[in-house]
Order: structure tokens, then sequence, then C-alpha cells
């Protein structure tokens, strides 16, 4: 079956809900742990169902954005979510206070039981209103950016879509490309504002209610943050800012020097080369095709995937103008199988679609059959070193995309991959200082932003544009709107892949051996517990950036 095929059928959760109550009844009863578990994996099972269709009807909504009948369904999930994560957690409360905790610990394993610790502290009936007024906004963001037009030449491109043009060979092209995107940004400045504002202010709201001083304690138990707090990632900013961000300056003047410009204009930050970036040849089914073969030769387990993931069509990766932004994979459980959402724009970023969600799809591949639904819910660290690492494997075959320009494409996603931790750190660290200081004002906010990409990325210039000159390029980040705290993980994970791509160049059978025991363990593990058993050095540890930039100088 095709993923066009899949029926869908909307969840009904007044009946889920009084199941799961009395799945949740059905745990006082249990006489032995083998009830227990029969029970839960009922529990799973329910899960799985909801799961399947919210996520159908998520990525049916974000292909065709103006399909009315899934934007409804889009918001029937934004509304009925909150409630049904409500009674999740008021059952796994009750199996964590189980009789038979100890012996279900054993079955299921210690990470399991730390995030349903997380889960109770992250949830209470009290935050239902506010978070279904939180998916209210995020919802309304995405709707904002996924529909956004563009004129540009005799045509209407969304914002995907104009990715080739801010890349432009010609300098002249990428500034009035900027001066375009930017004016929607411009154009949109109070619904950006306010949108953030309300955003902020639930959040803080919902930290609250909670009892804690803000967001930010809320917000790491949501993001699952089982085995490192705030104290490690703000060591790992000093060490960005202190170890890395004078390396990637060097980078940056390597950069300028190569493209032959006397300044570098913010125009110019994605552009790698004189003659333009590395395009990849042919047409999209070319290039699927291209990444067919890739698979085919990379190992027996990454064909069978990529085979079986192009026979059920369960990419969407053509660029349209109703189509949201940006790229994702999903896993869809009931199918055993993930689906990628992405926008093919002409650009080397087509590549990374088969290259870094298909690392998030084939990790999702190889352990969606695992009888223990837990050791599947990843933490993103974990889920983006599967990805970015991934990007760093597949690099023997760019060839097959690039042509004679696969050393300039391996050269450019080797500086890019370095150039986005500062940018990323910072991103965590605006997040950070805004969730502390709710009141901030948005031209406080915007004056932040100002700051620390002075101390994140120095060498930028934003010459005349109004909307970056103003700090809100931070607008456009997603992430930020939508997934409070989920950008950090990026960083972390770009550690680790930058080790695997030294490991690969020391013995590229073994590296891969450690990455796909990375993957089977899945979510069995702490991350911190992952690294240590993948051989991999902690982006925590004092140092670690620093002996990383050294073992790349060399």
């Amino acid at each position: 079956m095709k993923l066009s095929e899949f029926p869908y059928e909307r969840v009904d959760f007044t009946k889920m809900e009084k199941e799961l109550s009395d799945l949740t009844k059905a745990l006082d009863k249990a006489k032995s742990v083998e009830e227990v578990f029969s029970i839960h994996k009922k529990y799973y099972k329910m899960q799985d169902d909801v799961m399947t269709a919210m996520v159908l009807a998520n990525f049916r909504n974000n292909i065709d954005m103006t399909d009315e009948f899934y934007e409804k369904e889009k918001d029937y999930y934004d509304e009925k979510m909150p409630g049904f994560w409500n009674a999740m957690v008021e059952y796994q409360k009750k199996l964590y206070h189980s009789p038979f905790k100890k012996e279900m610990e054993e079955k299921i394993g210690h990470v399991a039981f730390k995030n349903i610790e997380l889960a109770i502290k992250g949830m209470d009936e009290k935050l239902i209103p506010l978070m279904q007024k939180e998916n209210e906004l995020t919802t309304a963001y995405g709707k904002l950016l996924g529909t956004a037009t563009i004129e540009w030449e005799g045509e209407e491109l969304n914002l995907s879509l104009m990715r080739p043009y801010l890349t432009s060979v010609d300098r002249s092209v990428r500034e009035r490309a900027w001066e375009k995107y930017s004016a929607f940004f411009e154009e949109h400045r109070e619904e950006l504002n306010s949108l953030y504002d309300e955003l902020v202010k639930n959040r803080t709201e919902q930290g609250r209610l909670l009892g804690y001083p803000d967001f930010t304690e809320l917000g790491y138990a949501r993001m699952n943050r089982n085995c490192y707090g705030e104290k490690e990632i703000e060591s790992f900013r000093n060490q960005v800012k202190r170890d890395l961000v004078p390396f990637v300056e060097k980078l940056h003047e390597k950069r300028r020097k190569r493209l032959g410009i006397d300044h570098l204009y913010y125009y110019d930050e994605d552009v790698f080369f004189p003659e333009g970036n590395p395009a990849p040849k042919g047409t999209p089914e070319e290039i699927m095709a291209a990444g067919e073969k890739m698979y085919d030769e990379l190992s027996p387990e990454t064909s069978t995937f990529m085979r079986k993931m192009r026979e059920m069509e369960l990419f969407d990766v053509l660029g349209r103008k109703n189509k949201s932004t940006g790229g994702y994979m999903d896993m869809l459980p009931n199918y055993k199988m993930p689906l990628v959402f992405a926008n093919f724009n002409g650009t080397a970023g087509d590549i990374d679609v088969i290259t870094h969600e298909c690392g998030h799809a084939f990790q999702g591949y190889l352990t969606a059959n695992l009888p223990i639904r837990e050791h599947n819910d990843l933490t993103s660290e974990t889920a983006e070193t599967h990805s970015m690492s991934m990007e760093f494997f597949t690099e023997p075959w760019m060839e097959l995309f690039f042509g004679e320009r696969a050393d300039d494409y391996r050269e450019m996603h080797f500086e890019d991959t370095l150039m986005f931790i500062p940018y990323g750190t910072m991103v965590d660290e605006f997040q950070n200082i805004v969730y502390k200081n709710p009141e901030m004002t948005p031209e406080e906010r915007n004056e932040l932003w100002k700051k620390l990409e002075k101390e994140y990325r120095p060498h930028l210039d934003y010459k005349d544009n109004p909307f970056l000159n103003e700090g809100r390029l931070w607008q456009k980040q997603s992430h930020i709107y939508e997934n409070p705290y989920y950008y950090i993980d990026y960083c972390l994970a770009a550690v680790n892949a930058l080790q695997y791509k030294a490991f690969m160049k020391r013995d590229f059978k073994e590296a891969w051996k450690s990455y796909m025991e990375f993957s089977h363990l899945s979510a069995s593990l702490f991350f911190t517990e992952l690294e240590k058993k993948a051989g991999l050095m902690s982006p925590f540890e004092e140092g670690s950036l620093k002996k990383l930039v050294e073992g790349l100088k060399d």
C-alpha cells in the first residue's frame, strides 16, 4: 500500500480517554507483573493508533495548507491532544507507583521510568486550556509562514522556493532576493510579535501553575532532558563561545577570500564558492534514484529501507506553492514505517533530505518493531545524531548527485556544519534568556538577539536591511515559536557527527558498526550512555570542543 492510500479516520478522543481510564483502573487490580505488562501492551496499541492518525492528518495538512478538511483535522488535534496527553500521564503515574514498578523497570528500562518522571513533572489537568491555546498559536505561526507568497520575476513563490535566489551566484540577485524575503517579515511584524508575546506569556503561565519560577523547568521536562540540565547546557554554550567561535570566524574569513570579495555581507552568508554553491544534477526523480543507488551500496539494511520507502511512496519532497515550509521525518507506528516531508528547491539542501531526513527515517525503520514502545521515545539530541551523522556517512557517494563538484559539496558541508553550531547555540541562549525574563518587550528581545549575534557571529554585517538590522532574524526560525528549547539538540548532535566524520576517516567499517549499534540501542539508554557505548566524547565534558577543534585543524 502506498502512503496516499493509507486510510484516515479521526480519533474519537471521548472513546480513547474512556479506554485509557479503564486501563488505568486495571493497573490497580493487577496481581502480577505479567498482568501489568499485558495491560501496558494495550496502552502501546492505543498510543500507536492515535499517533498514526495524527501524523497522517498533520502530514496531509502540511502538503496542502489550503486543504480545508485537513486544516480542520489539525485544529481538532490541537484542541483534543492536551486532554489525551493528560489522560496518558494519569496512566503513567499509576504505572510509576505500581507495586510492580521494580519488575516493570527491568522490562521497559530505567530510561523509560525517568521519562515518566518528567512527563508527570510536565503535565497537570489545569494546564489543558493553556496547552490548547499554545497549539492554536503555533499552528497560526506555521500557517502564516506556510502560506507566504513572494512575488519574484513574475512568479509567486513560497519561502522555501526562494532559497535558490537567496544563494544565487549573482550577488545582486542574492541581495534583491533577501530584500523580498525580508519584506514578508516586515509586512507581518505585528502578527509575528504578537504571536511570540502570547506564546511566551502562555508558557510562562503554564510553568508558574506548576510551581516553577518560569517556563524553563517545564520546557526541559517536555524536551525529556533526562540526563543533563541547564548547568551542562550553559557549560556547552560557554565552550562554543570560547573555543569554537574563533575557529569558525577563521572559516568565514577563508570563505571570504575564496569568494574573492572585500567584505562579507548578510547576503553572502550561505554562499561558499565564487561559481556558486554546488547544486545537484538531474530531476527530482533522478535524485531519488541516485539516493536509492547510494543506500544500496552503503549497506544491506539501508538498501532494503530505501527501496521500501520508494515503493510505498513515503516521500513528499517537491516544493509547491501551498505546501508548508521546512522538512521532517515522522513515524507511522501502525505501518512500522516512516514518512519524509520536504521542499526540493534545486539547491544542495535537496540532498540533505536524502541524507539527513533519511538518517532519521532509517533509524525509525530499524527499530519500528521493538517490543518495548518506550525504546523508541527518542530524545532529540539522540535523534539528531542519527540524522547528522548519516550526512557524513553518505559523503563518499556525493559524485552521484554533484558530479565533478562533489569535493566542493563535501567542503561546503563540513564548513556549514561547523558554522551552524554557533548559530544553533545562540538560538538556545536567546530562548533561555527570554523565558527567564518573560516580560521583555519585542524591542528588548530584538536587542538581545543583536547582542548575542555579536558574541556568536561577529562577522555579520546586515548593511541596510531593516528587518535584519532590527534584530529580527530569529522570527524566521520556526523552532523558537513551535518547539521551545529544541535547537541545542542539533548542536550537540553536530559535535557527535563531526566525531563520526573523524572516526570514518580512520576506519569507515568500524565507524559504521558503531553507528548501527547507536541506532539499534535507540532510547534504551540515556544520551550520555549511548555516547560512551559508541566511543564518542561528550560535548558537555570541559575541553571537548577544544579537542574537537584541534582535531579538525589537523
